[in-house]
């Protein structure tokens, strides 16, 4: 009997958090100033969008280039495995150690996160590029910058962009531990609501991390499907110039009494 009753009692306090979660999500208030939810969210997007980019920008030309050549798999398994397997708050505290608190710190961390699925997708995409068609695209008087940049790339293209997709994944939701490096963000409402026992306003960082994760997710997954090679779905459709096809029609109407009085 007591063991129902505790059990019923956490359901009612978890009701109330999530009431009071979503009572705070609703007060246009909470939106607003410099701790406003609308000013954490794009904190905590620019938090992502600079380890996401310092990311791409270390693995996926060491991934182009390793699946290009065929040079250092064993490389690209290793540091996948290694870097996977660091943790991200110790790796952030051991920077806050030797530079102190700011951005570098955190960044630092969620590169680990976001380097190896980038580097994962870059080989991948390029190792699996049909053999015959870089034959061809050889044969044909290609350089190896113009075989890499025109042939085999666009091909990688969807295996690249679920990289990509991962590392925007892991990164946004892992994003929160910025708050401990002094910075702002989602991880600020996590962090100060369980602080002052507020655990609504916990919730509501945890509900917005979720909800970024979910629309970031959708876009890319959007931008993979479009990228899949020989599908034309990001050439735009022909727009047909106003007159010009009534005319044309008009014109081919005219023409078959014409060819019938000939005959």
């Amino acid at each position: 009997m007591a063991a129902t009753v505790q059990i019923a009692d956490r359901g009612r306090r978890a009701v109330n958090f999530l009431a009071g979660a979503i009572a705070y999500i609703l007060t246009a208030d909470n939106w607003l100033g410099p701790v406003g939810l609308a000013t954490r969210i794009l904190e905590h997007l620019e938090y992502t969008a600079a380890a996401v980019a310092v990311s791409a920008l270390i693995a996926i030309p060491i991934g182009l280039l390793i699946g290009h050549t065929g040079r250092g798999a064993l490389v690209v398994v290793s540091a996948i495995n290694g870097l996977r397997a660091l943790p991200t708050l110790g790796v952030l505290l051991l920077a806050v150690l030797l530079w102190g608190l700011g951005l570098l710190p955190p960044i630092l961390a969620l590169m680990l996160l976001g380097i190896p699925p980038l580097l994962a997708g870059a080989y991948a995409g390029i190792s699996n590029v049909n053999a015959a068609v870089v034959d061809a695209a050889r044969s044909m008087g290609m350089t190896e910058t113009q075989v890499l940049l025109r042939v085999e790339l666009p091909n990688a293209l969807p295996l690249i962009l679920g990289g990509l997709r991962t590392a925007t994944l892991q990164v946004v939701a892992t994003a929160t531990v910025a708050a401990y490096a002094s910075l702002g963000g989602l991880g600020r409402l996590l962090i100060d609501g369980i602080k002052v026992r507020q655990f609504h306003i916990a919730v509501v960082g945890a509900l917005m991390v979720a909800a970024l994760a979910l629309i970031l997710d959708g876009g890319l997954a959007f931008a993979v499907w479009l990228s899949v090679p020989g599908t034309g779905r990001w050439r735009r459709r022909p727009t047909q110039v106003a007159g010009i096809g009534d005319e044309s029609a008009a014109s081919q109407s005219a023409a078959k009494p014409a060819a019938a009085r000939l005959e």
